[in-house]
């Protein structure tokens, strides 16, 4: 028999007017059914300088933030090289690799996905959607960043609501952080 898939899904990164906000919903699903609806998979770091969430297995992104955070922390709070290093030991690590999650990283000025296959990807217009409901939350954040005059908490928060209205595995229960 094989084990229950644990999704622990959406989150988004949305950058604009010279300040960037993470979101992340509360929805931890085992198999078809949700164990929980208030997990916190968005935190702020480095005093409170660096924002990170998580999506994928709940285990594995706590245990991601734990390693991530240790890299902020050695690296002096520089996310590009902090990512980088993550990223290289992620991939390289035989326990770390096993672990299925993804990160979205973000300070003042860089906003970044880490996966386990070594991958660091800066995108081009400071949008991040990754999680199950990823890809709803990102397209929603882009209309409501083109066509709308909200910051950037307003439209992460109203963008993670459309997805949790499309996607079964991301729920309304919404946290934000904000730089």
């Amino acid at each position: 028999m094989e084990p229950e898939v644990i999704h622990a899904t959406t989150v988004l990164c949305v950058r604009k007017d010279n300040a960037v906000a993470i979101a992340g919903d509360g929805q931890v699903t085992v198999g078809n059914t949700v164990m929980k609806h208030g997990a916190a998979k968005v935190r702020k770091m480095y005093g409170d300088k660096i924002l990170v969430g998580f999506a994928g297995s709940a285990a594995d992104g706590f245990a991601l933030f734990s390693r991530f955070e240790g890299k902020l922390e050695e690296r002096r709070g520089n996310l590009s090289r902090a990512a980088v290093e993550l990223a290289k030991g992620w991939r390289t690590d035989r326990v770390l690799r096993r672990l299925e999650a993804l990160l979205a990283v973000a300070d003042r000025e860089h906003s970044f996905i880490i996966s386990g296959t070594g991958d660091v990807i800066e995108p081009d217009d400071g949008l991040i959607g990754i999680g199950s409901g990823g890809p709803y939350a990102l397209a929603a954040a882009r209309a409501l960043v083109a066509h709308s005059d909200l910051d950037a908490k307003s439209i992460a928060a109203e963008a993670m609501r459309v997805a949790a209205s499309i996607c079964v595995y991301t729920n309304d229960h919404v946290s934000v952080e904000v730089l």
